[in-house]
């Protein structure tokens, strides 16, 4: 790819970018202002919603990141054409960094999660038992301190990962750039190990810990899958926004498309894999440890959001997914790319609430507050998008974009 052919080719973000980001903004203000009455009149409901949305916008950019690393170690234009979308949600982690104090302040407060509570205040009584039985537990484990510096080694390694990824690929913009591809799979090989075990870990302190009395160890697994799904499905949606415009609508081919189809099958079958094998193991081994968070989420009206999520998370997006030319366009893909998004924030609503609530509940502060945190995560992911070039010109694999936008 030459560097007369790549000037012709305008790399810049469209202008729709900036405008998406400001209006995110807008929208993320209005709803954090009502967020912030919620805190203070509903607390409880407030935080339990904050924990919901934090989950959801904080998987976009780990899954992004995660797919970014695959991508750095496999190759493939697939991932080069979106790699500066995954670039954009992945450089979102300061502010999820930040956005993060408020869940610190509910373990301060004692509130939401039952090993912060004094045990006497504690109403369900097979918890309170539970840590009463394993107090060194909570002395050894699940207290203040434990939970803060694990959440500040979390960050640190995942904003570290991002660093160094987004400063080689920052350089691959300008002529004369080095060939970065050894030091991308230095990193990502290891990378990706570290988000195994850091997202693992994280998602046993933020939400297994919900309920300290249960355990299971795919969790992590479950968790992480869902992840990177959110992220593919994410980058769909960006794609088709930017497919109305130079140069996404020259650059994105029905192949690559195709294949960001098939990565979203993978990753929903991996998840019907895990969540399936983790209810078959918990089931047939029927311990009281395990099987309560089963009964919670198959009665009084939970078991209902299970069915939706078998039939809606898996099955038919499974069963549209096998057709080819469904994958092979875009305009068709996007909305079930939507679609899956929202079953992302179900799935989280069914892990995370019925630790609060026996019957079905949907309160005011489980829509809104995750829209205030989507709608600042937003404005900050069009920012970064809008600061570089849609795709990093001068890296050695660049030419398998650029060549069908010139043929």
């Amino acid at each position: 790819m030459s560097a007369a052919s790549t000037v012709r080719l305008d790399l810049t973000a469209p202008e729709v970018v900036r405008k998406i980001s400001q209006r995110s903004l807008v929208i993320g203000v209005i709803f954090a202002l009502i967020s912030g009455a919620l805190a203070l009149l509903r607390p409880d409901e407030f935080y339990r919603a904050y924990l919901l949305g934090f989950m959801c916008w904080l998987g976009v950019a780990l899954g992004s990141m995660a797919i970014l690393m695959i991508r750095h170690l496999t190759g493939g234009g697939w991932g080069t054409v979106i790699r500066r979308i995954l670039g954009a949600a992945m450089r979102t982690l300061p502010v999820l960094a930040i956005l993060f104090i408020p869940i610190i302040i509910a373990v301060g407060q004692h509130r939401i999660y039952p090993w912060a509570m004094p045990l006497e205040s504690i109403q369900d009584t097979h918890i309170r038992e539970h840590l009463e039985k394993h107090s060194f537990i909570k002395a050894s484990y699940l207290n203040f301190s434990g939970f803060f510096i694990r959440a500040i080694i979390y960050f640190a390694i995942w904003n570290v990962l991002s660093f160094l990824l987004s400063k080689w690929s920052k350089q691959t913009d300008h002529a004369g750039a080095p060939d970065n591809s050894g030091r991308f799979k230095a990193v990502s090989g290891p990378g990706l190990i570290l988000y195994g075990f850091t997202i693992s870990f994280a998602a046993i302190d933020w939400v297994m810990s919900l309920d300290p009395s249960w355990i299971s160890t795919i969790f992590g697994l479950l968790i992480l899958i869902g992840e990177v799904l959110s992220a593919m499905c994410f980058a769909v949606v960006v794609e088709r926004i930017l497919f109305n415009y130079k140069p996404m609508s020259e650059m994105l081919t029905p192949d690559f498309v195709h294949d960001h189809g098939k990565w979203m099958l993978t990753f929903i079958m991996v998840w019907a894999y895990f969540s399936f094998s983790q209810w078959l193991i918990i089931w047939a081994g029927n311990l009281p440890a395990e099987i309560t968070f089963y009964l919670k989420r198959l009665s009084n009206g939970w078991g209902s959001i299970g069915l939706f999520l078998v039939l809606f998370h898996f099955a038919i997006p499974f069963a549209l997914l096998l057709s080819r030319p469904f994958k092979r366009d875009i305009r068709k893909l996007v909305w079930l790319a939507v679609w899956m998004l929202l079953m992302r924030y179900l799935d989280l609503f069914w892990i995370i609430e019925p630790n609060f609530s026996k019957t079905l509940t949907v309160t005011i502060a489980d829509i809104v507050v995750p829209i205030a945190i989507g709608g600042i995560w937003l404005w900050y992911f069009f920012r970064n998008l809008a600061a570089l070039p849609l795709l990093p010109a001068y890296d050695p694999d660049a030419h398998e974009v650029l060549q069908p936008a010139h043929h």
